[in-house]
């Protein structure tokens, strides 16, 4: 008897570590305010996980991202499967109802969409099933009211062509940055969920690119790289956590987020890792205190992408990834199956806009150099004749530049 395959897909563009929302404040005993101590608890679960897993590398995820997804595939799951895909994702099954987990999380989508203009801010969720599959009414119709889910029937039967459909949708979701997530699709797939997040803020107080300086990094005890260094001698919130031998910063966002830098001593890293839990960083949270301080933060891109199946597994969700999984809620059709869980992220950290770009000094020599950008309305004009744009960017007062850029 045939398996038939489900794919789920996270995909995000994230501009900062940890984003805390600070301007909302929703009615008491509402299911968002139900769902987030599940969702803090998976955070840190399946970050420890991560590291284990990933050990000496970078990690960078979403597990909003990750939770959204799986509570949107919860929708269809039924007994042990059900109940294994609650309790990994954090949530008692015994305090907060399945309808409460799904309201909530439908609330928490529609505020973090509505977060407001100096914030870009996109997430939800897409289903591409096949054009010969059907899915029930009401798994779709959840999936559309509580996660916001878009539905396109697609021709699996065309492996490249649906490939090129949903790399296409996420490319276009994440305004470009993440391009040909998916490399491949099984011959058996019938449905991949995609989850995707963009993110893009910017600072309350921006940092001054002209003090950006060459400095070490290090990125481990005995590794240390010479790195474009941001730096601010200014007033922070910050904590220092003596039994952690920590630092913790919060920056603030324009609008209603900001982000929260551990910053452990030297050889401290371990300690301050294993002991991330939500009730430590509730403590930071609640311990921060206006101090002065000259911050120094490295300009960096980070991409990661990960098949975290076997986490999950860890987790105790094992059944989902099984021949006896009980996915009957998508379909009346037997054998379905998570088979494929991939989750792929970039996270440019910047001053502003500056992100690292190719450079031509000559038509044979291009050198990558760190680029300021920014997409508005300038004065310019197109010469023809001589094949260059001229744009006039003014000044404060009564000065104007003037660039020339000729084509390549």
């Amino acid at each position: 008897m045939s398996n038939f395959n489900l794919w789920l897909l996270l995909a995000g563009l994230i501009t900062v570590f940890s984003c805390i929302v600070t301007g909302y404040k929703p009615y008491k005993n509402s299911s968002l305010l139900k769902i987030a101590p599940g969702n803090a608890d998976f955070a840190f679960r399946f970050y420890h996980q991560l590291a284990v897993e990933a050990t000496n590398k970078n990690i960078i995820f979403s597990p909003l991202s990750i939770s959204t997804a799986f509570a949107l595939l919860s929708l269809g799951a039924k007994n042990t499967t059900l109940s294994q895909l609650l309790s990994g994702l954090g949530f008692n099954q015994t305090e907060i109802s399945e309808q409460e987990i799904h309201a909530g999380f439908r609330h928490l989508l529609h505020m973090l969409n509505h977060l407001g203009a100096d914030i870009e801010l996109s997430i939800g969720n897409a289903l591409f099933t096949h054009e010969q599959f059907k899915l029930l009414k009401k798994f779709l119709a959840d999936a559309k009211h509580f996660y916001q889910s878009d539905v396109f029937p697609t021709n699996f039967k065309n492996l490249v062509e649906a490939k090129k459909k949903i790399n296409s949708y996420i490319e276009e979701k994440t305004h470009g940055k993440l391009v040909d997530v998916v490399k491949g699709l099984d011959p058996d797939v019938i449905m991949v969920l995609v989850n995707y997040i963009f993110l893009k803020a910017y600072w309350e107080n921006p940092f001054n690119s002209e003090n950006t300086q060459e400095d070490d990094f290090f990125v481990d005890e005995e590794t240390k790289v010479t790195v474009s260094m941001m730096n601010k001698d200014s007033n922070f919130k910050s904590y220092y956590d003596k039994d952690l031998s920590c630092e913790v910063v919060q920056l603030p966002y324009k609008g209603n987020l900001s982000a929260l830098f551990i910053l452990p001593e030297q050889g401290k890293l371990k300690l301050v890792e294993d002991a991330l839990r939500a009730d430590v960083v509730s403590k930071w949270l609640h311990s921060l205190e206006i101090r002065r301080l000259a911050f120094y933060l490295p300009r960096f891109s980070l991409t990661g992408s990960y098949d975290i199946g076997e986490i999950f597994k860890k987790l105790g969700v094992t059944q989902l990834f099984t021949d006896h999984a009980d996915l009957s809620g998508i379909s009346q059709k037997p054998n379905l199956k998570v088979s494929k869980f991939v989750i792929s992220v970039e996270n440019p950290f910047n001053s502003e806009n500056t992100q690292e770009d190719d450079f031509f000094v000559d038509e044979e020599t291009k050198v990558t150099i760190s680029m300021m950008n920014k997409d508005s309305n300038f004065k310019s004009y197109y010469d023809k004749d001589l094949s260059c744009e001229v744009v006039q960017l003014p000044y404060k007062g009564n000065l104007l530049a003037l660039f020339i850029l000729p084509e390549h």
